[in-house]
C-alpha cells in the first residue's frame, strides 16, 4: 500500500511538472524543470526496484541532457516570442492536440493487453527470466545477472543504444560549434566598422 501511495505522489508530481513545464515561458525555467521531470521519473523507477534504469535516467536525463540545454541556451534569447495567434497556427495547434491524443489512446490500449506487473505467469518470467537465472552465474560466470543481460545476451541492444547517445552528443556538439561560428562571424563586421568610425574620428 505504501509503495502505491509513493507511486501516486510521484506521478501527480509528473504531471504537475508537465504542466508548469508547458505554461511556462522561460527557457532556463523549463531546462531546470526538466531535469526535475526526469529525476523524479528515476524515483519512480527506484521504487519500482530498476536501480538501473533509475541511474541511467538521473545521469542521461537530469544531467547530460541539462548540460547539454543549458549550453544551447546561451545561444537563444532568454525568453519565448509571442506567439502569433493566427488561423493556421491555432490549426496546427489542434492538429497536434489531436494527433498526441490519439496516440495516448493507443498506448493506453495497447498496454491494456500486458500481463499485470509482477505476474509470476508472465511469458518472460516463464520462458527468458529463468534462463538468465540459471546460466549467468554457471554458463557466462557472471554473477551479477543485470550486467549478464545488458552486456551479453542483450549487447547488442546496449552497443546500440550507447551508439544512439553518442551520435547525439555528437550533433549537438556541431550544433553548438556552428552557432559559435556563425555569432563569431556576425560580430567581426561590426567590430570592422566600429575601427573604421573610430580611425574616422581621429
Amino acid at each position: 500500500m505504501t509503495s502505491v501511495m509513493i507511486d501516486m505522489f510521484l506521478l501527480g508530481l509528473l504531471v504537475f511538472i508537465a504542466v508548469m513545464i508547458l505554461r511556462t515561458g522561460k527557457l532556463f525555467a523549463v531546462i531546470v524543470m526538466s531535469g526535475g521531470y526526469s529525476l523524479t521519473s528515476a524515483a519512480i523507477f527506484v521504487n519500482l526496484d530498476a536501480v538501473d534504469v533509475a541511474f541511467t535516467e538521473a545521469a542521461v536525463g537530469a544531467g547530460i541532457s541539462t548540460v547539454l540545454f543549458l549550453a544551447a541556451m546561451s545561444f537563444l534569447p532568454a525568453e519565448e516570442k509571442p506567439e502569433n495567434k493566427s488561423d493556421s497556427t491555432l490549426s496546427r495547434t489542434l492538429i497536434a492536440s489531436v494527433v498526441c491524443i490519439v496516440a495516448g489512446a493507443l498506448l493506453v490500449f495497447a498496454a491494456l493487453d500486458l500481463p499485470a506487473f509482477g505476474d509470476p505467469n508472465a511469458p518472460a518470467h516463464i520462458h527468458v527470466a529463468p534462463r538468465y537465472l540459471e546460466e549467468s552465474g554457471t554458463l557466462l560466470h557472471i554473477p551479477n545477472v543485470v550486467t549478464t543481460v545488458l552486456a551479453s545476451y542483450r549487447g547488442f541492444d546496449t552497443l546500440g543504444e550507447t551508439i544512439v547517445v553518442f551520435t547525439a552528443g555528437l550533433g549537438v556538439l556541431m550544433l553548438l560549434s556552428g552557432a559559435t561560428r556563425t555569432r563569431r562571424q556576425e560580430k567581426a563586421p561590426a567590430a570592422v566598422t566600429r575601427k573604421a568610425k573610430k580611425g574616422a574620428v581621429e
